[in-house]
């Protein structure tokens, strides 16, 4: 989307949307699994546990963490990763919100 397009919308409206182009391929999403099932920083297993190429993976990552759902550290030759809380919890209010209210609309059809 356009930048002066953006502001045509609220701030929530345009949070959600880059939450969710975030998020929008399979690969982050199976990232984002794993990285919650390990509660721990992950150095260099993601490309054995994806199935996809190096800089697949890298891509994704670097998606990620420019969306700053997960942080990163350089450790000597390998990068490790986990999930940001911060902005996990920001992502998980905002979509509990998002969805509630939607939860309370009555059917149209």
């Amino acid at each position: 989307m356009g930048a002066t397009k953006t502001d045509l919308f609220t701030k929530q409206q345009n949070d959600i949307a880059a939450m969710a182009k975030a998020l929008a391929h399979p690969a982050r999403i199976a990232i984002l699994q794993y990285l919650v099932r390990k509660n721990a920083c992950v150095c260099g297993d993601l490309v054995d546990e994806l199935g996809l190429a190096q800089a697949t993976t890298s891509q994704h990552l670097k998606e990620l963490k420019t969306a700053g759902i997960i942080q990163g550290s350089i450790e000597g030759a390998s990068v490790c990763y986990c999930i940001n809380p911060k902005v996990w919890k920001q992502y998980r209010e905002l979509f509990n919100a998002f969805f509630k209210d939607v939860d309370q609309a009555e059917s149209c059809c």
